[in-house]
């Protein structure tokens, strides 16, 4: 291991500046492990599913450096590292849908690189790992081609399973009721999640959902993530862009409170602290 790779308790002292915080994550994230590993075999895919800023790349950081440290070949990657370019969303927006342009939905991926990427582990082979600045909203280059033994994937959507036709009439907020009157974004993106997104959640060997308390709490964490974007780049969106942005959310993530408790290997149920408890 590189000497510039941080250790888990490191990257613990980095991540939670309390004591008590650290050794709570600390005694999470071991008794996670443990249950994963009795549930998984190798070269294996496992993903974490949350909403928005409920802390699915702070734990996948440190599931695979635990991971590293018990001698499995670990990475992770994030479902937004497969997000369409803007130019490529500019097309889409013009021939389906204008908020196709914003990334996010089912339909702003490349999910048929993101399927070649899980079976390439699957199958013992290396794989190049895309990356996406959401800063910069574009695509940059891809990682280093890695075999891994274990490959942790975190996303929004993750195990979402598509709606029907009479859940998709009533708009769940002013974004849906005033700029898709017609169902089409939303029919759309119900198809995507449909298709391919259905075949990339079968190559999961197990999955994580990180259950947050509700809506305006998913709200108000994100809101905070997109402020530390903005201090730490000095680019992002301002409230009222990210108010807009998250109405594209809602209504998988209000969806996601009824499937996913049924489609998840591990719940682990969040405070409005983000302190996690493994169901």
């Amino acid at each position: 291991m590189s000497d510039t790779v941080q250790s888990f308790e490191q990257q613990l002292l980095a991540l939670f500046p309390k004591q008590r915080q650290r050794d709570q994550y600390r005694m999470f994230v071991t008794g996670l492990w443990q249950t994963l590993s009795k549930e998984y075999q190798e070269p294996a895919v496992i993903g974490i599913s949350g909403a928005q800023g409920s802390g699915k790349t702070t734990l996948s950081t440190l599931l695979v450096q635990f991971a590293q440290e018990q001698g499995v070949i670990a990475g992770a990657v994030s479902l937004d590292d497969y997000y369409l370019s803007q130019q490529q969303r500019a097309v889409l927006a013009a021939k389906v849908h204008p908020l196709l342009v914003m990334r996010g939905v089912p339909g702003s991926h490349h999910i048929a690189q993101a399927i070649a990427d899980a079976q390439a582990v699957r199958n013992g082979q290396p794989v190049a790992l895309p990356r996406f600045d959401k800063a910069l909203d574009q695509p940059i280059a891809a990682r280093a081609p890695q075999q891994f033994s274990l490959l942790i994937i975190e996303g929004w959507c993750l195990g979402l399973t598509a709606q029907s036709t009479a859940d998709l009439q009533q708009a769940v907020n002013q974004l849906e009721q005033s700029e898709d009157q017609s169902f089409s974004w939303r029919h759309f993106v119900n198809q995507q999640l449909a298709g391919q997104y259905q075949q990339y959640w079968s190559l999961l060997s197990s999955l994580i959902w990180l259950k947050a308390p509700d809506w305006p709490t998913i709200c108000r964490w994100r809101a905070l993530q997109e402020h530390q974007l903005r201090q730490q780049c000095g680019k992002g969106m301002n409230d009222i862009e990210l108010e807009r942005f998250m109405q594209t959310f809602q209504r998988l993530t209000e969806h996601s409170f009824l499937v996913l408790p049924q489609r998840a290997d591990l719940v682990v149920e969040l405070d409005a602290f983000h302190q996690p408890q493994l169901l």
